[in-house]
């Protein structure tokens, strides 16, 4: 054997051995993103895990922008593709279009934002999912972690509800996906809100009101085409009412997002406006027009209440 191949050999083999006591010892090399945010800037750092490309924006947009503005670190992750999310398109085509949506969506907000490649209707709670999520969570070094009730009406929802759940405690041991650093402290998760009573409604510890930031909220939601002119404009996947060209029609159909979205956001604050008063003070909650609500899981982290208002930082003192 000439002696280049045997230092050669040597080498391989001690690249091999390295690898293998990284993987081992937890000390695998970091990935890009949790390189990237090794900086510690005393902002808070949130996750929210939606099943399809508009979910996070619906229940959780106003918030994120309030967390955005005072500098807070924000991510929308949509877990599965949106490839079936539409009355006339389907499959790869529809899924660039909807991950092209909420990035606008993300740059008006101030965030960041990710779309998964699952398909549509398809998710399920598997082991490699599970890690997926803590891989996530883990890279984004997250404060607060926020997804779906495990009760929902849909599928992916559900099992997006599951993952989120699973995920809670794995985030801090050291060798589950040891190619990823481990938490040394476990996240608050918490649910967006839904009007499932069964096994249990809803019951919300935290209620922000965006009224400040329901027309950046509505600007972003305006990015979401796909299904305005789908879903969102028949309440089906029966047919297609195109968005208008016209300056005017674009402005109807707009008026017409915007009053949905009112609505929904509206009901949130009427159905809590005991916690609002609560949160906010009698004069204040009172007036409240526009909220969104979210839920303590108790698989993850269980904060004090004052704790749970300096994740929560838009309440004045009182």
């Amino acid at each position: 054997m000439s002696l280049e191949r045997y230092v050669s050999g040597i080498s391989a083999r001690f690249f091999v051995c390295f690898a293998m006591l990284c993987c081992i010892g937890g000390l695998a090399p970091r990935t890009e993103a949790l390189a990237a945010s090794d900086g510690d800037d005393g902002r808070l750092r949130i996750i929210v895990f939606g099943a399809h490309p508009d979910d996070c924006e619906l229940k959780a947009g106003g918030t994120a922008a309030l967390w955005a503005a005072q500098g807070h670190h924000v991510k929308f992750v949509s877990v599965t593709n949106g490839d079936i999310g539409h009355a006339e398109m389907a499959g790869g085509s529809l899924a660039k279009r909807r991950t092209a949506e909420v990035k606008k969506a993300a740059e008006i907000l101030g965030i960041e934002t990710e779309v998964l490649d699952h398909h549509d209707g398809e998710l399920m709670p598997t082991l490699e999912n599970r890690k997926q999520f803590v891989r996530l969570i883990r890279e984004w070094r997250a404060d607060v972690v926020m997804g779906h009730r495990p009760n929902d009406y849909h599928p992916d929802h559900r099992y997006t509800g599951i993952l989120m759940q699973d995920a809670a405690f794995m985030v801090t041991v050291r060798f589950y996906c040891p190619d990823v650093p481990q938490l040394a402290r476990n996240p608050v998760f918490l649910y967006l809100a839904d009007n499932f009573q069964k096994p249990n409604p809803f019951k919300p510890d935290v209620v922000v009101a965006t009224d400040s930031v329901f027309a950046k909220k509505m600007e972003a939601i305006w990015t979401l085409e796909s299904q305005i002119e789908s879903l969102w404009a028949t309440g089906n996947f029966e047919e297609v009412v195109p968005i208008p060209k016209d300056p005017e029609g674009r402005k109807q159909r707009q008026q017409q997002i915007q009053q949905r979205i009112a609505r929904r956001d509206s009901r949130v604050a009427e159905k809590f406006r005991e916690k609002l008063v609560d949160l906010y003070g009698k004069e204040q909650g009172k007036a409240v027009v526009y909220a969104e609500a979210f839920e303590l899981c108790e698989y993850g982290r269980q904060p004090t209440e004052e704790e749970l208002k300096k994740l929560f930082p838009f309440y004045a003192e009182r």
